[in-house]
């Protein structure tokens, strides 16, 4: 509880012992008035205050305006029935701050479990000149610095390990309890905690553009992304309000003018306080305050599972979603190729890879650095020129005066070259010297571990169709397929097939049905943009994920794409509930207060036991599905 709420507290606390007081003890009439008076204005002077501002500003048809006309007419009625009963009008204003107080910690508590992720920005670095260790801002320290991070310390920037072996705790960014043990080579991100060694670091990025940056401005900027629940209600008020207003307005003069028009005795006092207990019952507090608090508290439960989702629009577009696209490399296998065989070559082993590595020296791609692992060191780019990659197919580049081809079955097809196919499942590279055929190599990827128990996972949450797209082969996307549980599967695409693929697939999903989209998010941008719902998974440190997808998963854990489908399911089924009870309450209480059958203390309940119910049902949306 913070400052502002223990005085809020100590206000009720005040306020309900003076109306103890004058309910417990016998006292004359005048002596009574001072104790109302000084509960009501104790508990609802900020109340009146903000009335009043909202009239001097124009927007007044809030429930500050609404709960200051229902208490302060209430109090005028007790004057002129001479009945000085003040008693409802100080508690129903003594009720509605206690559920403001119950909102604000809910919030609050709400609002924790996202600092908990904004503990990862960092205090200070130390930076390492001429030997001496300073202190700097994070936000002051230039790419390429070198840093020191001691054991117990957060790392301020992203960057790589000079000297040092240690184990970094990246559980506020990924949600995993295990530590990941580091080593001299190995690339740190910001956010994480070091644990035991000593660790030198150089910088690779300006703290801005770091990874802890990034994820702070994605997380702080996703309540501006709303849904469509939340602008429904925020419409709504904006309608509802003046509605009620008006029709309490009517409820208090038209009866008596009935009344009056048929020589009846009008009832004004009636007609005046039933108005007065429409006008508090009508107090849109529950939706207005519940529906954001729920969506706020589904992000932040997922935030603290290594789920970033950057907006209650993608949490409610992700409760829909039933068909689930997958890329392969990177996204179901490791990523992690390995050269797994030489066929038919007609040159020795050792110059085929030396060629095939010459060729590819330029590409990042991950056969590329596969290439160079078996090759044993790094390439001599000067035996290189005349470099062209062909998306999609391969590598034209011209070795040691002779023109060097290395690529897919469709490379040798273009460029006229008989070639051998291989009969195993993997990525083939062709290679042929001069137009001569010169033999394949046979590069295979490891599926991830989980990846069976995710697909398995995502069928129990209700999504009905998995595909996924692939630049492989045909033999070698079947194999994968059947290993992980996938049925159906697209082989051999280009980075435009995809887009295409994916296209075509959302125009079979239809409006209603939603199609995600996981990717490892550093070439698969245009096709996470395009779905419905980007998912970018083993994003760590990857600006393109982080840009790109509507959800990004930390770790490389695809069980939590059902995991985060649970959760914006759970999220929105709370928000259903909370809309259809809200409504429920309010237009039967508005009802019964029209007929005269509901009173203040009914009012109270409609309005504040609503508010506090629905504010309780929001707080579930905390709790993943599955975990405590």
């Amino acid at each position: 509880m913070n400052r502002k709420q223990q005085k809020m507290l100590v206000r009720i606390l005040l306020s309900a012992g003076l109306l103890l007081i004058v309910n417990l003890i016998p006292l004359p009439v005048w002596l009574q008035c001072p104790f109302f008076a000084g509960a009501y204005f104790i508990i609802g002077y900020d109340v009146l205050r903000k009335a009043v501002l909202g009239i001097g500003n124009g927007r007044f048809l809030d429930e500050n305006f609404l709960m200051a006309v229902a208490t302060l007419g209430a109090i005028a009625l007790a004057i002129l029935q001479k009945s000085f009963e003040f008693n409802e009008a100080v508690a129903v204003m003594l009720f509605y701050q206690i559920g403001e107080l119950f909102q604000g910690i809910a919030v609050g508590k709400s609002r924790r479990s996202i600092a908990s992720l904004m503990d990862i920005r960092p205090d200070h670095a130390n930076v390492e000149r001429d030997g001496v260790l300073i202190q700097m801002d994070p936000e002051e320290v230039p790419v390429g610095s070198d840093i020191v991070v001691q054991p117990g310390e957060r790392i301020p920037l992203d960057g790589y390990i000079l000297e040092g072996t240690s184990a970094i705790d990246t559980a506020a960014l990924t949600g995993e309890s295990l530590p990941r043990d580091v080593f001299p080579g190995s690339e740190l991100i910001s956010g994480c905690i070091n644990l035991t060694g000593l660790l030198k670091v150089r910088t690779l990025r300006e703290y801005g553009d770091s990874t802890v940056a990034r994820i702070l401005d994605l997380v702080e900027n996703s309540a501006s992304n709303k849904s469509r629940s939340e602008n429904f209600i925020s419409k709504f008020s904006r309608i509802y309000t003046p509605v009620v207003v008006l029709g309490a307005l009517m409820l208090a003069v038209l009866p008596p003018l009935a009344a009056i028009a048929t020589n009846r005795d009008p009832l004004w006092s009636i007609w005046i306080y039933r108005a007065l207990t429409f006008l508090v019952i009508s107090c849109p507090c529950a939706l207005v305050v519940s529906i954001p608090l729920s969506f706020f508290a589904g992000i932040g439960g997922a935030s603290r599972k290594g789920i970033l989702i950057k907006g209650s629009n993608y949490l409610e577009t992700l409760s829909n979603v039933k068909t689930v696209v997958f890329d392969k490399t990177g996204t179901i296998t490791q990523g992690v190729f390995e050269v797994q065989g030489i066929h038919h070559s007609s040159l020795s082993e050792e110059d085929l890879i030396e060629y095939a590595t010459l060729a590819e020296s330029a590409s990042s791609h991950p056969i590329s650095q596969s290439l160079k692992r078996t090759y044993g060191h790094e390439p001599d780019r000067s035996r290189v020129s005349d470099i062209q990659e062909l998306s999609g197919r391969g590598i034209l580049a011209t070795v040691d005066g002779k023109h060097v081809a290395a690529g897919n079955d469709r490379l040798m097809s273009e460029l006229g070259i008989e070639f051998i196919p291989c009969r195993s499942a993997g990525t083939i590279v062709h290679i042929a010297i001069d137009g001569v055929y010169s033999g394949h190599i046979l590069i295979s990827d490891m599926e991830k571990n989980n990846v069976q128990a995710a697909m398995e996972a995502l069928k129990k949450t209700g999504v009905t169709r998995i595909v996924m797209l692939t630049g492989d082969s045909e033999s070698a996307a079947r194999q994968t397929a059947e290993r992980v549980g996938i049925r159906e599967y697209r082989s051999g695409l280009l980075p435009g097939d995809k887009v295409a693929a994916v296209e075509m697939l959302l125009k079979e999903s239809g409006q209603r049905q939603k199609l995600a989209f996981a990717g490892d998010g550093i070439n698969d941008a245009p096709v996470l943009t395009l779905a419905d719902v980007g998912i970018a998974m083993g994003a760590l440190g990857s600006d393109a994920a982080i840009e790109a997808a509507d959800v990004v998963l930390m770790d490389d854990d695809p069980v939590k794409i059902s995991l985060s489908i649970a959760i914006a399911r759970k999220c929105l089924r709370i928000v259903y509930e909370n809309i259809a009870f809200a409504l429920l309450i309010k237009f039967g209480c508005l009802l019964l207060g029209a007929l005269g059958i509901a009173g203040m203390w009914a009012a109270v309940f409609a309005d504040v036991g609503v508010m506090v119910l629905a504010v309780l049902n929001a707080m579930r949306a905390l709790r993943v599905p599955g975990h405590s």
